[in-house]
């Protein structure tokens, strides 16, 4: 199996660092340079379908979370602290459950474990409505992409994954085909059984909607060391909106 594309940086204490839903390692650039510094060895993870990883036509948080003991393999890492955002949330819920011994700790950014029916709707319909084989430049795929997506940090987000392939062809780094098809399998909830008694750590932004007061229970049931804190003036992406006080509360939890 093809192993996971990643940026290593820093030396210490490994620590993986998973994106979300059709982001990449890159996202991840700054904040993970800053946890070098604090005495870490920080893997920053294309997971699969996304980034310069390897496509596939199957996608569940069991592949992913077997894609990442691969990783830790090939990289003769045996024990890891993970942290995850939203679809790299679930992907890390899954690997500490399914692989106990090989996690130190995880962190988990504004997800829970329950499932999310699929709200991406409009953001796939407007990437799949790109015509890039006739674009010549970021800006014209800017300006077509805005049409379904008015948020501009969004389609920020969104075109770093841009790249010419060859001169004068433009693609992107994920695989909008099959990511598309899948979004049911991205809304899934880790397995029902599945227990990490683990140190664990969910950060929800203030503002975001992901984590709600009902989850708590279930939060706890799977994840029975659980510690719930709050990011204040954050949404759904709290690690772009407040990295300060991201990084703070992390880096407490991760030296704990």
């Amino acid at each position: 199996m093809t192993t996971l594309h990643s940026k290593i940086i820093g030396e210490g204490s490994p620590l993986i660092i998973l994106h979300g839903f059709l982001g990449m390692s890159d996202n991840w650039k700054t904040l993970g340079g800053q946890y070098a510094e604090a005495g870490f060895e920080v893997h920053l993870i294309d997971q699969r379908n996304h980034g310069k990883s390897f496509w596939s036509d199957d996608f569940d948080y069991d592949l992913l979370a077997g894609d990442l003991k691969a990783y830790m393999e090939a990289h003769h890492l045996n024990r890891a602290a993970i942290i995850g955002h939203s679809m790299g949330g679930k992907t890390a819920m899954q690997f500490a459950c399914s692989y106990p011994e090989l996690t130190d700790r995880i962190i988990i950014a504004d997800i829970a474990p329950k499932y999310y029916p699929p709200h991406h709707q409009a953001i796939i319909d407007g990437l799949n409505a790109l015509r890039l084989e006739t674009m010549t430049s970021r800006n014209e795929a800017d300006a077509a992409l805005g049409q379904y997506i008015t948020d501009f940090g969004t389609r920020q987000f969104l075109l770093k994954n841009l790249y010419w392939i060859e001169k004068g062809q433009l693609g992107f780094r994920f695989n909008l085909k099959v990511l598309s098809q899948k979004m049911n399998e991205i809304g899934e909830n880790i397995n029902p059984t599945d227990i990490y008694n683990g140190p664990t750590l969910f950060l929800r932004g203030d503002k975001s909607e992901y984590i709600m007061p009902n989850d708590i229970t279930k939060i706890k049931k799977h994840f029975p060391q659980a510690l719930l804190q709050t990011i204040d003036r954050a949404g759904h992406w709290l690690h772009a909106e407040n990295p300060k006080q991201f990084f703070e509360k992390s880096l407490a939890f991760l030296k704990g």
